[in-house]
């Protein structure tokens, strides 16, 4: 009996050798790596203001347009004079990345002896290449507007501020 027992604990113990060997025969191991991009802070400048210049204004409501290339359309009724510009932003970060931009649709513009008007605003682009080159640092986007002027706007010097974001892809 005392061979048998044994005998069964030999086998056993064989099989759980044949076990572990068999498991560590099907074990397999890979490597990973690991990656990482590091972008420059983007930075944004305001250049130059969205100018609709001197309006005088007439007795029917009316707009004024200022392109992102800085030209006017004044409209019907309406005397527009002076430089119009349309307002530019610079943006500054890693060479060759692409800068998402975007910003406010509209600005409400407070008159200094009361009254309100609104401006739609149109961008120049929804993105940018940065670039790095001769002359040319990082990349620029402008902002134009369309000026809702009410019949017999009431006089007075309007600002209003809007914001605008620059944002990697």
């Amino acid at each position: 009996m005392r061979t048998m027992t044994m005998k069964r604990a030999l086998a056993g113990a064989a099989l759980a050798a044949l076990a572990m060997n068999a498991s560590a025969a099907h074990a397999a191991s890979a490597t990973g790596t690991a990656k990482a991009k590091i972008l420059r802070q983007i930075t944004l400048t305001n250049t130059s203001d969205l100018n609709f210049a001197t309006i005088i204004s007439g007795a029917t409501a009316s707009t004024v347009a200022v392109s992102t290339a800085g030209g006017v359309s004044c409209g019907a009724g309406l005397t527009c004079t002076g430089t119009t510009t349309a307002a530019n932003f610079d943006i500054q970060g890693t060479n060759n990345a692409v800068v998402l931009v975007g910003g406010d649709s509209s600005v409400t513009l407070n008159g200094s002896l009361g009254g309100t008007m609104t401006a739609a605003l149109s961008y120049s682009a929804s993105s940018v290449t940065l670039t790095n080159g001769p002359g040319t640092v990082g990349g620029s986007f402008q902002v134009g507007g369309t000026l809702s002027v009410g019949a017999n706007q009431a006089s007075g010097d309007y600002s209003g501020t809007f914001n605008v974001t620059a944002n990697y892809q």
